[in-house]
């Protein structure tokens, strides 16, 4: 008996205790649900182009307060502009300018790139290249794209100010010179970042001065820049600079830019950035 009053003490101290532990013990909490939303930086619009003979990606980014504020503003055309190319690059440096006031507002608009080789590469008489690339060499036609479709698409659709920019790296940095030389008119400025001047051997860096010779005196602003990429990238570099010297005439702005620390994969942002803030400094108050 008095064993059994014993386990039936401990077994009340127990519940006691155990009560005592959920009186103490803290309510549970409810994890609020998170609400999901998509986040939005621009508008991607699926044109349709005769020239191509296809649909084609086109990608706008607008600075803010565009809706409502009644502006105009100049554009930015973006090579290799696709959502998973450089277009989200390029907008996100204009967005930092704009928000701190470093550049005016620009409109970004990405042109997106299918086959590279075939829409940024002049036509090449190099076998090799040939064969390894057996669409390239149809610059002209994107060029027509870009001039007779994209801008005209743009222009109708948003409040543009008439001042345009082409801006493109590698191959598309290949197109952005290919234009400035041989349709100078299409675009106010031209940034060629790490052109590939060396495609077809560096021909069109060794063309271009009877190119230049046949320009208007129109201002224009042409912006390049190399890294340390070696002698094929150097060499045609050198030729085009050398004739920009020697045939330029005086309304054209040109300068390049050498970054020695730069590879052909890291030199894109540096360069990009640059090239906001030159083209499109805030005026001083």
């Amino acid at each position: 008996m008095r064993r059994l009053a014993l386990v039936l003490s401990f077994g009340l101290s127990m519940a006691g205790g155990a009560t005592a532990l959920a009186e103490t013990a803290p309510a549970q909490t409810t994890v609020p649900v998170a609400v999901e939303t998509p986040v939005v930086i621009g508008q991607s619009y699926a044109l349709p182009s005769s020239v191509m003979g296809q649909t084609r990606e086109i990608n706008v980014w607008l600075p803010p307060g565009y809706e409502n504020s009644g502006q105009t503003y100049p554009v930015l055309y973006l090579l290799d502009g696709g959502q998973d190319q450089d277009f989200h690059h390029i907008s996100g440096i204009e967005q930092l300018g704009t928000i701190v006031g470093t550049t005016r507002d620009v409109i970004v608009v990405g042109i997106a790139s299918v086959d590279r080789r075939n829409e940024l590469a002049l036509p090449t008489e190099n076998a090799e290249l040939i064969a390894r690339y057996p669409t390239q060499g149809q610059s002209e036609r994107f060029r027509r794209f870009v001039s007779d479709e994209v801008m005209p698409f743009i222009e109708g659709r948003l409040r543009t100010n008439g001042e345009t920019a082409l801006m493109g790296e590698s191959l598309a940095g290949l197109f952005v010179v290919e234009t400035f030389l041989k349709e100078p008119q299409m675009f106010d400025a031209y940034v060629a970042v790490s052109p590939s001047l060396w495609w077809d051997g560096g021909r069109l860096a060794r063309q271009s001065g009877a190119h230049l010779r046949d320009h208007s005196n129109d201002p224009r602003t042409l912006i390049l820049t190399l890294g340390d990429e070696g002698e094929e990238m150097q060499a045609p570099m050198d030729v085009l600079i050398a004739n920009l010297r020697d045939h330029a005439l005086p309304g054209v702005k040109w300068d390049f830019t050498p970054r020695p620390t730069e590879s052909h994969a890291s030199i894109y942002h540096g360069a990009a950035l640059d090239a906001f803030r030159r083209l499109y400094a805030v005026p001083a108050s």
